[in-house]
């Protein structure tokens, strides 16, 4: 609150750890943390101070209520003071933590920069993987259900199931818990990037990131069903696994998918036609370049697009989807893994998660080498360096021990559908339970 000098230098973010961090990790410390700062507050003839207090308390009301014993009081300081700006915006987020549960960690730098600018409100860009963005406000109560709620219902998406918070660092993209606050799962994720990126000198280094809202579970996703849904989450997300060559595909669907990328590039411009050699790595599978010469490529594109007359570039998406659709690895997520179990499977395999379970792919031949569904996974763990799984029983189920980095992708999604189905079975065995 700047009323006793300090010996060093600190950022706001590290004050505001040292007074918080404690108290979110043990409930005995919080009177202490609310009484301290009311106190320091009261009859205090210096403004600057009692600003950073009110900021402070306007923190400490987010974060966590204080005790049944001191609520009276903290709520009496606060209805006394009413003539301050924050007083009445404190009194709401402390009823407000009354009925929720305690904030895991001390405030993000968000939060902190917030109010630092006197804003009660806070604006956070979410990325969309068709490359554009929007701000959507949240709170310091926001948990990463709510945010997915309020995206989903900004683009009048038919329905938020199946979308997830993510969050990209220099090294990694994460899915977000859908139970936990926005702030708590931002400030764990840049607070571990943060150690693993400190500088040899063991300075801190600054963290940047960007929020993403992505489809995560693809289940009853029928292209054509909402088009909002298919032209700013499904088609962006399912052409790059197109192009890498994940999908086994014959001839004829290549050159029509090669004609809807291309009308998607240029519209209904014909006089690109001559741009279509060049543009090959980004209408054809990577593997199947050499399956035509480049100008055999370009006839039968060039016919297939003319058989297209008259149809848009929105069409032309969701006639993409409905025909990848038909593919059993659609809305898979694919994974290269380096496998040690099996002597019959190559060294290096491609694993693919969908609604379905997992399946194991050779990486040349696409050929299906097995096919493991959830019931039939026993339990999986992952680490830093690994991914491994047990198929079968516990006791006498074969081992599947792979060498990835993308491990906990890995896990997180096989998680997030065993937990899905569980949920989904959970209200009809209570039916039948009632019905019994």
């Amino acid at each position: 609150m700047g009323d006793y000098p300090t010996k060093q230098v600190q950022s706001p973010l590290e004050l505001t750890d040292q007074i918080f961090g404690p108290a979110t990790e043990k409930d005995s410390l919080r009177d202490e943390i609310y009484c301290q700062i009311m106190k320091q507050m009261s009859s205090n003839n210096n403004r600057f101070s009692v600003e950073q207090g009110w900021q402070l308390l306007w923190l400490c009301c987010g974060l966590f209520p204080p005790s049944q014993s001191l609520l009276k009081h903290a709520q009496r300081f606060l209805e006394s003071r009413r003539t301050e700006p924050l007083a009445s915006d404190c009194l709401q987020r402390l009823q407000s933590s009354l009925r929720m549960d305690a904030r895991k960690l001390p405030p993000h730098q968000v939060e902190v920069d917030a109010i630092q600018q006197n804003s009660t409100q806070i604006y956070h860009k979410v990325h969309f993987p068709n490359d554009t963005g929007q701000i959507f406000e949240v709170a310091t109560s926001t948990k990463i259900r709510d945010l997915i709620k309020n995206i989903s219902n900004k683009l009048q998406l038919t329905t938020a199931d199946g979308f997830s918070i993510f969050i990209k660092t220099h090294d990694k993209v994460l899915s977000l818990n859908d139970s936990d606050y926005f702030f708590d799962s931002l400030r764990q994720i840049t607070d571990w990037s943060k150690q693993n990126k400190r500088t040899k000198d063991g300075a801190q280094v600054s963290m940047s990131y960007l929020v993403f809202f992505m489809r995560k579970l693809w289940l009853n996703v029928i292209p054509g069903r909402d088009l909002e849904a298919d032209l700013v989450f499904h088609f962006p997300q399912e052409v790059p696994k197109y192009l890498r060559g994940y999908h086994v595909c014959g001839k004829g669907d290549m050159v029509h998918m090669a004609s809807l990328l291309f009308r998607i590039k240029v519209g209904n411009d014909k006089s690109q036609f001559v741009t279509i050699p060049k543009m090959l790595k980004e209408l054809v599978p990577g593997d199947q370049l050499k399956t035509f010469s480049e100008n055999e490529w370009k006839k039968s594109i060039v016919a297939s697009f003319n058989k297209q007359a008259g149809m848009t570039v929105e069409e032309a998406k969701v006639a993409f989807l409905k025909t990848v659709c038909r593919w059993p690895t659609f809305g898979c997520a694919f994974f290269e893994v380096k496998q040690t179990s099996e002597p019959n499977f190559p060294d290096i395999v491609r694993i693919a998660i969908s609604k379905q379970g997992l399946t194991i792919i050779h990486p040349k031949t696409k050929e299906v080498l097995a096919n493991h569904p959830f019931n039939r996974i026993a339990n999986w763990r992952s680490g830093s360096t690994y991914f491994h799984m047990t198929i079968g029983s516990l006791v006498q189920g074969s081992k599947f021990l792979c060498e990835t980095s993308l491990g906990y992708k890995m896990d997180d999604l096989i998680t997030s559908y065993v937990t899905m189905y569980a949920q989904e079975r959970r209200p009809v065995q209570s039916r039948n339970q009632r019905f019994n």
